[in-house]
């Protein structure tokens, strides 16, 4: 490339240098100029192609580092034994554990159209004020139920879920029926196929019962709906941006719901709304016919009201997938009947100090049951910079809402909103960029090293850095609730609704539940189920319900 004079200032530089935090001399300015010219007139031309939300980047993530095994693990789930007589109320049945209802209809005690009437029925009565559904597909799911119905008649079952109503989070693919991301750009968007797991969950029998509301591209719990809430505290938000999912399994509105995670998704909903969320290994379960957010980070899961559900889902969902390019192939299974002794049980140095007392009781049953605890630390490094991963891909993912000013439509429109975050990622420097990668590779050999030490960690969801460090090197996450504690309404964010919006208002108490997240080694949420199943059992508060539902 010859000489030319450059077009730009080297005061225009400077500007520029300071916007991502760097500063170099005059004449170093104006050399850069000529350069930087070239890079602009590059990535003008690069935006003028239009990329769908579905192509994924030539690179692709693997949380497997070099030398890795994958571990022996048997495939299936062994649930513990055990009978249960159908209950009389409605209520009782709607908030019943998969393993009940999975009975009930192999038994022929109910039908898989008596269980949809009962949950449409309850989402008729409660999801407009929770705002937890987008789209409701009753006639569709009462034709599922009767299908699934006349197989049971003939002795057919297609397994633990056949006939059971689920939510699905409203950024998955359903042929016919709109799928609107929860932002308003998209919300006459109505996909001509179905989502991989769509497909798969009809495969195992289970009833798609509707579209549960999404914070917007993934964020928070605020959708051109509404925003989604806590049905333990309507006055406050469900937490996203698995927000609708959660809030309907809680408020027993359905059998059990499909969430997502890329930082913090499922876990932080399961923990607003005392659910039980399984944030499997990165790669385990299909993405193909999902919304894209951060291709690198996406991952699918459930959410349940039990950790035996959780199990019970995630084994009909997982297994690679041709579509999905970061999709993997690992057994799955766990012994949810056994008591898991002999496990080490690791605790952050650190984290437990201001714990709530929920995590103290969950620690001390997990002691008694003969795990044996060692504190453990993490290198001291900037986890939080991981975050500006995921601001880079979700504004490429929709730089065209940017370029093209529709951000404007989106109902969120804060500081901490994605119109302002996607603007504001076109200056992160691309060799950070590439350092991220770099650090993101350090943890992800920390994390590593972790559970050769423990096998298990027990901790609060969001003390340490175990959110962040665990959803960027992929490692599987079970939050489950471990107790209740009364107060006020909890604000932040999108969350705090304020107002008299609920009995009590914003400034009455409530009685919400709080939960415990458990990590593991790579594939080994056989590790998590077996420990989870025996916490949940020991702590007794999983079958408890918000007043009134």
């Amino acid at each position: 490339m010859g000489k030319k004079a450059s077009q730009l200032k080297s005061g225009e530089v400077k500007s520029a240098l300071k916007a991502i935090g760097l500063e170099f001399t005059k004449p170093e300015r104006k050399q850069m100029a000529v350069a930087m010219e070239e890079q602009i007139t590059a990535a003008k031309a690069l935006r003028k192609v239009s990329f769908p939300n579905d192509l994924m980047p030539a690179q692709r993530f693997d949380p497997r580092l070099p030398g890795f095994k994958m571990p022996k693990v048997k495939d299936g789930i062994t649930l513990p034994k055990g009978k249960a007589r159908l209950p009389k109320d409605e209520a009782n049945i709607a908030f019943a554990p998969l393993p009940h209802l999975a009975q009930w209809i192999a038994g022929g005690q109910i039908t898989s159209r008596r269980l949809t009437e009962i949950y449409i029925s309850r989402i008729e009565r409660r999801a407009p004020d929770l705002f937890c559904f987008a789209t409701v597909m009753a006639e569709a799911a009462l034709a599922e139920a009767d299908a699934r119905d006349a197989e049971t008649a003939k002795g057919q079952s297609r397994g633990p879920l056949h006939g059971l109503p689920y939510g699905l989070k409203d950024l998955f693919a359903t042929k016919g029926v709109t799928t609107g991301w929860g932002a308003e750009p998209y919300a006459g968007r109505v996909p001509e196929s179905d989502a991989r797991i769509v497909t798969l969950l009809r495969e195992a029998g289970a009833v798609l019962i509707g579209k549960t509301s999404v914070g917007a591209l993934a964020y928070g719990d605020k959708w051109y709906g509404g925003v989604c809430r806590n049905p333990w505290n309507p006055a406050e938000g469900s937490s996203g941006s698995s927000a609708g999912s959660a809030s309907a399994v809680a408020a027993g509105l359905c059998a059990f719901a499909i969430g997502t995670e890329t930082l913090g998704s499922i876990v932080s909903p399961s923990e607003r709304c005392g659910t039980t969320g399984l944030r499997p290994t990165f790669g385990r379960i299909s993405r193909a016919g999902g919304m894209a957010l951060c291709w690198s980070l996406d991952k699918v899961g459930p959410i349940a009201r039990g950790v035996a559900d959780c199990a019970i889902v995630a084994g009909a969902l997982h297994g690679a997938d041709p579509a999905d390019r970061d999709s993997i192939s690992a057994p799955f299974g766990g012994n949810l009947a056994r008591a898991p002794k002999g496990l080490r049980l690791g605790y952050l140095k650190g984290t437990l100090d201001k714990a709530q007392s929920e995590i103290g009781a969950a620690l001390s049953a997990l002691l008694e049951m003969g795990l044996e605890p060692k504190e453990v630390t993490l290198p001291d490094l900037p986890y939080e910079s991981l975050n500006n991963i995921v601001l880079a891909e979700a504004a490429a993912a929709f730089e065209e809402l940017t370029l093209t000013h529709r951000d404007d439509e989106l109902g969120w429109q804060d500081d901490a909103a994605w119109p302002n975050l996607f603007r504001a990622a076109h200056l992160l420097s691309a060799v950070d960029h590439v350092q991220l990668d770099r650090l993101r590779h350090r943890v992800m050999q920390a994390l590593d090293a972790l559970f050769t030490e423990i096998d298990v960690l027990v901790g609060p969801p969001f003390a340490g850095p175990m959110l962040i460090a665990s959803n960027f090197t992929g490692h599987p996450c079970l939050h489950l609730r471990a107790g209740f504690t009364e107060g006020k309404t909890r604000g932040g964010g999108t969350l705090s609704l304020g107002g008299n919006k609920a009995p009590g208002g914003a400034n009455g108490r409530f009685r919400v539940p709080h939960g415990v997240s458990l990590w593991a080694g790579l594939y080994r949420e056989d590790r998590l189920l077996e420990v989870g199943q025996a916490l949940e059992k020991a702590l007794g508060v999983a079958a408890e319900r918000p007043k009134g539902l």
